[in-house]
């Protein structure tokens, strides 16, 4: 599930088609809110209602990008504030505990915008250098997304509106 980002795509597009291959495969700019989700064979109108739900219970809100930030191998935009985020995410978790964010294998989740994935410094040092004197990105987040695979690419199967 993604708080889609359009209005970072004509910063960070061309990076992450080069340099994110969630990008190649159809993902938009994004702060995901939960990967992986469930199976697909388990999103059925039932979990379709619920999510509505939860995700309609709150409310839009204005993000800002104005720094970029890293982890060993991805270099991201930091969004501000980053707490609604933090509960779209903690509101589907806390519904769905089999489903948590990144399969478990972080102790602290940190929203991000991911702009490139790579081993070397150098990368991002480049991107990094060409990012910073365009931010800051300022965008409204008004739904959640739940993407789907069909084995190559990913498509947008419901969009969930904020509501609150």
């Amino acid at each position: 599930m993604l708080a889609v980002v359009p209005e970072a795509e004509p910063l960070v597009g061309r990076w992450r088609r080069r340099l994110d291959s969630s990008a190649r495969a159809g993902i938009p700019a994004h702060v995901t809110v939960l990967f992986p989700f469930l199976d697909v064979d388990r999103i059925g109108p039932a979990v379709i209602d619920d999510l509505s739900a939860l995700i309609g219970a709150h409310s839009p809100f204005a993000v800002r990008f104005d720094e970029c930030r890293r982890f060993p191998d991805v270099l991201y935009l930091a969004p501000k504030p980053e707490r609604p985020f933090r509960a779209l995410t903690e509101a589907v978790v806390a519904r769905w505990p089999e489903a948590p964010p990144y399969g478990g294998q972080f102790a602290e989740v940190i929203p991000h915008l991911t702009v490139a994935h790579s081993r070397q410094a150098q990368v991002f040092h480049e991107v990094e250098a060409a990012l910073t004197p365009r931010l800051p990105v300022t965008a409204n987040i008004y739904s959640v997304s739940l993407y789907v695979s069909d084995g190559s690419r990913w498509h947008p199967q419901v969009e969930f509106p904020l509501l609150g």
